[in-house]
């Protein structure tokens, strides 16, 4: 008899669908940029691990990377606030220009965005991020102390 082969094909094939890594939406296939930061990819400015730098509670810097994805038209970055009703305002600075399709540190060189409000080092805050195209990015934001590791000397609250 020939059967037991064919069965034994059969069983293979059947198990082997099920088993496979075919399918869809697998985290191997989203965007994952690995940061102390939060990230948000929703504009057409991607903003790249923000955080606010602070030294005091109550004050920081906020700090982050601004990649312009529209390759034709250059951007602003006009203004970041609290969102939600947190009590948190920016006090002023002038619009910073991002490049058609460039990148802008707001570390490097400080632009010295300062907040003020109610935080303080490990709080996550509501913050919505302005641009000059009419734009508003919403996104929580921690708060990182000013005096170790990567951010220390950020804050220039």
């Amino acid at each position: 008899m020939q059967l037991r082969p064919l069965a034994t094909a059969a069983a293979v094939l059947a198990l082997a669908v099920p088993l496979s890594s075919c399918g869809f939406d697998y985290a191997t296939d989203r965007d994952y940029t690995p940061a102390g930061g939060a990230n948000n990819r929703e504009g057409d400015v991607d903003i790249l691990s923000a955080v606010v730098v602070s030294a005091t509670d109550g004050s920081g810097t906020f700090v982050a990377s601004l990649s312009n994805n529209d390759t034709d038209t250059e951007q602003s970055f006009t203004g970041v606030s609290g969102d939600e009703g947190a009590s948190i305002e920016a006090a002023d600075f002038d619009p910073i220009t991002i490049p058609a399709g460039g990148l802008v540190n707001l570390a490097d060189p400080a632009a010295d965005v300062v907040l003020n409000g109610d935080f303080g080092a490990g709080d996550f805050i509501p913050l919505a991020v302005d641009f000059g195209n009419g734009e508003r990015i919403t996104m929580k934001v921690p708060v990182v102390a000013d005096d170790s590791g990567y951010w220390e000397g950020m804050d220039a609250s």
